[in-house]
């Protein structure tokens, strides 16, 4: 399977500050479903964005489809876990506008598609509500809506269904599945919550602190359709078991200097 993404020799940190990343490498393979996950402020939020080209390496290359560190465009969307939608426009105008700017739809073939979009994520009848009138549940809806009109050639998704409560954050995980299946895209998915990155993955990479390294991959090859079965729960267990052991000293460590960092400000 091609590449997508191929990262080599990656650096980078911000002025001032130890590197977050140092010869940092992973690929990316075209329509993978690809899941992120290590501790807070490893760096996580970061790399999502030197992918999308809104921050440029120091050093090394990220090759996007054989460009050499492109800068932003079309062909990568990113979804935050804040809805980031245009609060004085409707939800049906939050949708059409990517598609009329970037792929140059008219306006009737934009707000068609996303009538579309916005049906097959349950949001039919929605389409003259602004965004203060929807539950957030439904907010992260118009956002994969948007997200999908725009045909990206890679999703970056930076844990989007964060803020949502575990009942709504399972059902926007099996929309998120059902309509990638049919998209067939590549996605790139940050988040902190083991069991998510087990349903959604094809391969889980599990990071290390800074600089940001890879501690370990899991592939998790069986169909998405029974991971939320009762057969599926042994393989789970494994997993999370094995994800939390890795991650455990890493979140242990954490804690240690956010107590540093809480004495030193009462000595």
């Amino acid at each position: 399977m091609q590449a997508i993404y191929e990262v080599r020799n990656l650096s980078f940190k911000y002025s001032n500050r130890d590197y977050l990343f140092r010869n940092f490498n992973f690929t990316v393979r075209s329509g993978e479903f690809v899941v992120f996950i290590g501790p807070s402020g490893c760096g996580k939020s970061t790399l999502l964005h030197l992918l999308a080209g809104l921050l440029r390496p120091e050093s090394g290359a990220i090759v996007v489809n054989q460009r050499v560190n492109p800068p932003a465009g079309p062909d990568r969307f990113t979804v935050f876990q804040k809805h980031n939608l245009f609060l004085w426009k409707t939800v049906l105008e939050n949708v059409a506008l990517g598609p009329r700017i970037t792929r140059g739809l008219s306006k009737t073939e934009s707000r068609d598609l996303s009538r579309t979009l916005l049906k097959r994520v349950g949001l039919e009848g929605f389409e003259n509500f602004y965004p203060h009138q929807l539950s957030g549940g439904m907010q992260q809806r118009v956002g994969l809506a948007r997200a999908f009109a725009m045909k990206p050639n890679v999703l970056l998704m930076d844990e989007p269904f964060g803020s949502l409560d575990a009942q709504t954050r399972l059902a926007m995980q099996s929309l998120l599945i059902k309509i990638w299946s049919e998209y067939a895209g590549t996605i790139v998915f940050v988040t902190h919550d083991i069991d998510e990155a087990i349903n959604l993955a094809d391969r889980i990479i599990v990071l290390k602190r800074r600089p940001l390294e890879i501690m370990r991959e899991f592939a998790v090859p069986e169909d998405r359709a029974i991971r939320r079965s009762q057969s599926f729960e042994p393989r789970r267990m494994e997993l999370r078991r094995c994800i939390f052991d890795l991650l455990e000293p890493e979140n242990e460590a954490d804690k240690y200097h956010e107590d540093l960092r809480v004495s030193k400000a009462f000595e």
